[in-house]
């Protein structure tokens, strides 16, 4: 049986993600970032929850988990990062797996963004939660790793299948769309933006997102098709990434 993702808006920009595995019931939580909306959520639903799945210590992911511990009851699984701000259960890294009943997540080390940073994938169902890895035509800031670190986290995202549905937690496509337009000519990418656009003026979510959706027009993916518009010449591919995440780390449009 599958799994059910319900997705909802939390603080300016962030998305929580609540899963339910459809054969035994059981629910989790993909991060933390407002447990008053998180609650409200699962009362909503009427669902119980066991698990909460970091993906990273941010305090926009993991700081609502003592509250949500204290209400539910639920088991903390996460990188072990995490404890710098919250208690975890269960510690995990890339290579790990996670049952969540029936569902069985695989654990992707994604770490750049912080260096610990991991996603999960449930593959029987193509979804991923990726956390602050990957974005939709964007990918996280390089805060703690390298862009080597980064680059190889986003190249581990890009070889799941096409139709891979991507849950990444902020509704950032719209400013990733503006800054994709300054450095890529590909219609495909001016179609998408402008479809991003409008569905953002009709008040829309633009996540999830495919892994095929991003191949083709996400300039972090495409960085090596882009090295000559970023000033990268005889550079490998990731000097080419590095030059298109240095170039919207100082984007202003």
């Amino acid at each position: 049986m599958p799994l059910t993702v319900h997705q909802f808006p939390c603080l300016s920009d962030n998305y929580g993600f609540l899963v339910r595995d459809e054969a035994s019931g059981l629910a989790a939580c993909v991060d933390t970032p407002e447990s008053g909306a998180i609650l409200r959520e699962l009362k909503k639903l009427g669902w119980k929850l066991s698990l909460i799945l970091n993906t990273h210590w941010h305090p926009d992911h993991a700081g609502g988990n003592a509250d949500i511990v204290a209400a539910t009851g639920a088991q903390v699984v996460g990188p072990a990062e995490v404890t710098r701000i919250a208690s975890l259960d269960r510690e995990v890294r890339g290579g790990d797996e996670v049952l969540l009943g029936e569902t069985r997540f695989q654990v992707l080390e994604s770490g750049g963004h912080t260096l610990g940073h991991i996603a999960y994938y449930d593959a029987d169902d193509r979804i991923a939660f990726v956390g602050d890895t990957l974005f939709a035509m964007g990918c996280g800031r390089i805060f703690e790793g390298t862009a080597e670190q980064m680059w190889s986290s986003l190249q581990r995202i890009a070889a799941l299948p096409d139709d891979t549905q991507v849950f990444c937690a902020h509704e950032y496509t719209a400013s990733n769309a503006r800054f994709a337009l300054s450095v890529d000519d590909d219609p495909a990418v001016a179609a998408r933006a402008e479809a991003v656009f409008a569905a953002r003026d009709r008040g829309e979510a633009t996540v999830p997102t495919t892994v095929g959706l991003e191949k083709a027009t996400n300039p972090f993916l495409r960085a090596p098709k882009l090295a000559p518009r970023v000033g990268v010449t005889n550079g490998s591919d990731v000097d080419a990434f590095a030059a298109v995440r240095a170039a919207k780390d100082t984007f202003r449009g």
